[in-house]
């Protein structure tokens, strides 16, 4: 038995609530250092303070992704879990950048970092869940074109996310300043919007996408390359993800090293681009977070975001046919390469327009990093266990950013001097060594897209 083969509007239509989890993404990615150096945070405790993230992830992600293998409802299988995020993460949203409000009860900083917290418990409650649906629905054929349209979307999706406050400060005319200790009316009605358009994106998924049966599932399940056949069907039980994990297919360990300096590169250009842009190309102190030229600063990154996130949802659309050409390992490394001389070109970019150049190269590797991995992997994994194996694929994606966060602040207060600059260098360097381990990468699943 065979899957059936997606026409392109029902993996679009698959993939879209993942516009609404990317731009929740994005809104964070660009604001919450920001945000919490407004509610009283220090640059150098910024990484603390964004460890929540991959912490939350590392707890989340891999029960998440037991339990929806595992459960199945008169509503589906993998929709009830994206849903629930989409609720909760919609709740912090809409609460992260009004946290002062609560300030009668609890500083707003750590109201604010309680609020990044249920964000990231929730989107990752989503994220998951949501991958595993697009692989549960694709054959490995259709596999590396359904990750790049979901690519697209989340670039879409992310492009909305970072300019939305820019937007309305110049096209609506919202207030981009305000009292000390108080976030601008811009990013207040920014991340509301956000929140709403989330919701609504995963209801368009959950009511025009139709999920595989058990049966049906199991139907699918093949005697794999080694011939090995498929394991005895038992109950199984939360303790499986250890198991699991040392049972992790050889695609997987070959992955994780390649998205171990992906993700520490890429968590240091979230946490740090708008106090190294600030410090280094608009000449501010470091202690500066409240004047316009910072919420200025602060703005065009999100500008600056969103072309690499634009730049991530076109070339989606070419990876496929680069991969056919080339095989996915090498267009992964390239991808990443050019991503590290990105991020190392800021260092010499002479003023805040020419960063752009720079985050052209980011996007590429951003649209890399979004598809291709999970393409590669996609085929390597059992239907039964597809949820599973993509939280725990999530370990090579938070443990590096847990790393960093730990030591990040100690590195940009003692070894940088506050310059939080050098950070991105750090952030250009994991790249380049990303994308030259995934040279070593053995796809054997390179089919045409």
């Amino acid at each position: 038995m065979q899957k059936r083969r997606m026409g392109f509007w029902e993996m679009w239509n698959m993939s879209f609530g993942f516009l609404g989890i990317q731009m929740g993404f994005a809104l964070q990615n660009a604001n919450a250092s920001r945000i919490l150096q407004i509610f009283g945070a220090d640059v150098h405790q910024l990484s603390w303070f964004w460890l929540i993230a991959p912490f939350m992830g590392l707890i989340v992600q891999p029960i998440i992704g037991h339990y929806s293998d595992n459960t199945w409802t008169r509503f589906g299988r993998r929709k009830p879990f994206f849903l629930l995020g989409a609720v909760l993460a919609s709740v912090g949203m809409v609460f992260i950048p009004q946290a002062d409000i609560f300030i009668a009860f609890l500083p707003a900083l750590w109201v604010g970092a309680g609020m990044l917290m249920i964000m990231d418990a929730s989107f990752n409650i989503a994220m998951e869940p949501f991958r595993a649906l697009v692989a549960d629905n694709l054959s490995d054929e259709q596999a590396t074109q359904g990750f790049s349209i979901q690519t697209v979307l989340i670039g879409i999706g992310a492009v909305v996310g970072s300019w939305l406050p820019w937007a309305l400060v110049n096209w609506f005319n919202v207030e981009k300043t305000a009292p000390e200790g108080t976030v601008p009316d811009n990013l207040i009605w920014s991340f509301v919007i956000g929140a709403l358009v989330l919701v609504i994106s995963i209801l368009i998924t959950i009511f025009t996408t139709k999920e595989y049966t058990p049966e049906e599932l199991q139907a699918f399940e093949k005697v794999n390359d080694t011939g090995a056949k498929s394991e005895v069907v038992r109950e199984a039980k939360l303790t499986d993800i250890f198991s699991d994990f040392a049972k992790m297919p050889e695609m997987m360990k070959q992955l994780s090293w390649v998205q171990f300096f992906s993700w520490f590169a890429l968590f240091g250009m979230w946490v740090y681009a708008t106090p190294a842009v600030a410090q280094h190309i608009y000449e501010l102190p470091y202690t500066d977070t409240q004047s316009e030229s910072y919420q200025e600063a602060g703005n065009w990154i999100g500008i600056l975001f969103g072309i690499y996130n634009g730049v991530s949802a076109v070339v989606a659309f070419v990876l496929p046919v680069i991969a056919k050409r080339i095989t996915r390992k090498r267009t992964h490394a390239y991808s990443l390469l050019l991503g590290g001389i990105g991020l190392l070109l800021i260092y010499v970019m002479p003023d805040q327009n020419w960063l752009i150049l720079p985050m052209l190269l980011v996007g590429i590797a951003w649209a890399s990093i979004l598809s291709m991995p999970y393409a590669m992997l996609a085929g390597s994994i059992s239907p039964k266990k597809m949820g599973v194996y993509m939280g725990i694929f999530n370990f090579f994606i938070v443990v590096p950013q847990i790393i960093n966060g730990i030591i990040g602040g100690p590195l940009i207060k003692y070894a940088y001097g506050n310059q939080a600059i050098y950070a991105l260098v750090v952030s250009g360097i994991s790249f380049l060594i990303a994308g030259f381990l995934a040279f070593r990468i053995k796809d054997t699943q390179n089919l045409p897209a």
